[in-house]
């Protein structure tokens, strides 16, 4: 094999001829008669060596202009050639001359599936008020697909199954709340919606079913929440579920504020889908929030939001317009490089839904008895202080009047202990003791929550 020879290796060769020159000669002038004979083969192989010394000697001027070999030149042109080919995504000669399968460049198949995640929210209770109730069962497993479709827009679809199993409801009989009837439909549509970000003006605009944006919590899914349910006022004027209906939603993030805080309004058209509050109805329903942000110091932050929603209650007896309104605040402190192991969280609302409606006998005509001026008033507060990376202690109280009699009141009071096993598994244990004015004796339940999550999206609360 042929090796190319640097110039230093060709120095070093002419040295060592040039040395061989001069013993041969030495020794022919010191041989004698023994030299003599041999003058005839030494002058041939002397003449052969003084013809490479002038090769060797050609070639290293040609180095020394150059600074490299012939050989030296082709294999940096290969190597600049493979380099150039690679960069520009186009095969060199000697891999084209090879079975090799070529690959485009679009986007791969997989880098088009959204990310898909699943949680599920299992519980088991005891409630010595009613032993024959079911002890253990899964609340709910969800499926949530969420994809960036482009810079532009995102898409996210959420289907949940929901077990049959104890529920709080504030005004029903004690013992009668655990007994639902089995669910036995499959999986529903909880969300599912396209959303418009980054839109001039600081805008954002989405349409389908969603979770509207009544305070921040009703944007939270179940397995997120910090206790096993919704707040009291929430269950009574709005039920077990988020208020989530179909329509639009424009999210403006106000460009004032800076340092001084951020400001942010939402305004929503959807068909009247609740039951709770709009009954049949299927009109429109307007909802307005606003919500302030401010950070008050490194470790401390608070939130105060107001919301209003306004839409038609029919049934067959009854019609008539529906206000709720709601006010919310938050605070939160986590000391900066220790917020995984120190933290606190203090949460609160207020709601009052106006415009009940009487369950009595229709006016005469056929119009609706409605009570326009009556309220019904609920609040709630909650909190949790983290006392380690895995340890979390919570408690809640709340207190509502019930919308169809405003007479019966009921409240609740809910010690929590929280172990945050890892980002993907929860367990909580919740007391909840409640009281209602029409019921003489106050009812106590234990749960014993679990809830897990599977891939890329966790507990959001969002």
């Amino acid at each position: 094999m042929h090796v190319p020879l640097t110039p230093l290796a060709y120095t070093r060769a002419l040295r060592g001829l040039i040395c061989a020159v001069v013993v041969l000669v030495s020794l022919a002038a010191h041989s004698g008669a023994a030299a003599q004979e041999a003058t005839d083969s030494m002058r041939a192989e002397v003449a052969r060596l003084a013809t490479l010394v002038d090769s060797l000697s050609r070639e290293v001027a040609r180095m020394g202009e150059n600074g490299q070999t012939p050989e030296a030149d082709d294999a940096l042109a290969r190597l600049r050639a493979a380099a150039a080919a690679a960069a520009g995504g186009q095969p060199t000669t000697a891999e084209r001359s090879e079975d090799v399968e070529f690959v485009g460049r679009q986007r791969s198949l997989q880098a088009l599936n959204p990310e898909i995640s699943v949680s599920a929210d299992i519980f088991g209770h005891l409630n010595k008020d009613d032993v024959e109730e079911e002890n253990f069962f899964p609340r709910e497993f969800e499926v949530s697909l969420i994809s960036n479709l482009d810079p532009f827009s995102r898409a996210k679809v959420f289907f949940s199954h929901h077990g049959a199993g104890a529920h709080i409801d504030p005004f029903e009989e004690a013992g009668d709340a655990g007994h639902a009837e089995e669910d036995e439909g499959g999986f529903e549509l909880e969300e599912g919606y396209i959303e418009w970000v980054g839109l001039p003006g600081g805008l954002n605009l989405k349409l389908g079913k969603f979770f509207q944006q009544f305070g921040q919590l009703n944007r939270w899914h179940g397995h997120a929440l910090p206790f096993q349910s919704r707040s009291l006022p929430h269950l009574a004027f709005i039920g077990e579920e988020s208020l989530a209906q179909t329509g639009a939603s424009v999210h403006w993030l106000v460009p004032i504020g800076g340092r001084s805080g951020t400001y942010e309004a939402t305004v929503e058209v959807t068909r009247s889908g609740n039951k709770a509050l709009f009954g049949d109805a299927g009109d429109v329903s307007v909802l307005g929030h606003l919500n302030a942000f401010w950070n008050l110091s490194s470790s401390t932050d608070f939130d105060l939001g107001l919301s209003w929603i306004r839409g038609t209650y029919r049934d067959d007896d009854n019609a008539g317009d529906r206000d709720l309104y709601g006010a919310e605040m938050g605070f939160t402190w986590r000391p900066p490089g220790q917020s995984r192991y120190r933290g606190m969280t203090l949460r609160g609302g207020v709601m009052v839904l106006d415009g009940l409606i009487s369950k009595g006998t229709p006016l005469p005509g056929g119009s609706a008895s409605v009570f326009a001026d009556e309220r019904a008033l609920g609040w709630w507060s909650a909190g949790d202080l983290r006392l380690s990376q895995s340890w979390l202690v919570g408690g809640r109280v709340d207190r509502v009047e019930n919308p169809e009699d405003t007479n019966e009141t009921a409240w609740v009071m809910s010690p929590t202990l929280t172990w945050w096993q890892s980002e993907y598994v929860r367990l909580r244990l919740e007391y909840d003791l409640m009281d209602r004015s029409f019921i003489s004796n106050k009812e106590g339940r234990l749960f014993l929550q679990v809830t897990l999550a599977m891939g890329p999206h966790k507990h959001e609360t969002y």
